[in-house]
């Protein structure tokens, strides 16, 4: 744990931090400025902690999208016609899955690179419904082969994308540095660790050896 807040670190942090921000833990801390920066502190420590499991998750969580649609489309799928018309083109403020793939795949030469440069809200959206028939009948149960059986592709798809969808709302927190000890933090480590063990119960078991996670959460202030 760190030590003791200095006094000038008392005085001048949360003005460096902005008080609209720091705010937020100021209310929490029952307008305790010195509880008020632990919390603050222990808000930055676990989302750096957990900065180590969503990133194996997003890169697995990809890949396997990407395996996926390579045994319908082929190794050149980010220019093909029949997998961009699959995808649906909301207007704003929606996110637009077909425009982010278009615009990647007009900027970047390889499927590697668009693959790195497309969103995260990307890969969720390939998780919805839509592609259910055309792509996860056949294709779920290959890229995730460490997910529970029992019952249907469509239902395993589907808790899936409401895994996912808590774990992009807690990742887009973090990214924008916004405060995410209100969340219920085991939950979102049991989520991101669960997705990863259905792509690869290694890969889960290295993470869980590797992370820090759990050793921050029961030390919130």
């Amino acid at each position: 744990m760190h030590p003791p807040f200095t006094n000038d670190q008392e005085h001048h942090l949360p003005n460096i931090l902005s008080a609209p921000r720091f705010a937020t833990y100021l209310r929490s801390a029952g307008n305790d400025r010195t509880r008020a920066l632990n919390l603050y502190q222990w808000n930055l420590q676990v989302s750096a902690a957990l900065m180590v499991p969503l990133h194996v998750l997003e890169v697995s969580l990809r890949n396997a999208v990407v395996e996926a649609i390579e045994m319908i489309h082929g190794g050149t799928w980010p220019w093909t016609q029949g997998f961009t018309r699959s995808l649906p083109s909301p207007g704003q403020p929606v996110y637009n899955p077909k425009r982010d793939l278009l615009r990647c795949a007009d900027r970047h030469p390889t499927a590697g690179k668009v693959v790195a440069e497309l969103k995260f809200a990307f890969w969720e959206s390939m998780l919805t419904k839509r592609h259910q028939n055309r792509l996860w009948d056949s294709q779920f149960f290959n890229v995730f082969p460490d997910c529970p059986r029992g019952v249907t592709s469509d239902q395993r798809r589907s808790d899936l994308r409401a895994d996912i969808e808590e774990i992009r709302k807690l990742r887009n927190r973090i990214a924008h540095h916004e405060p995410i000890f209100p969340r219920v933090l085991q939950d979102d480590f049991d989520r991101i660790l669960r997705c990863i063990h259905w792509r690869n119960a290694a890969a889960a078991a290295w993470v869980g050896d590797i992370e820090t996670v759990q050793a921050f959460l029961p030390l919130r202030p």
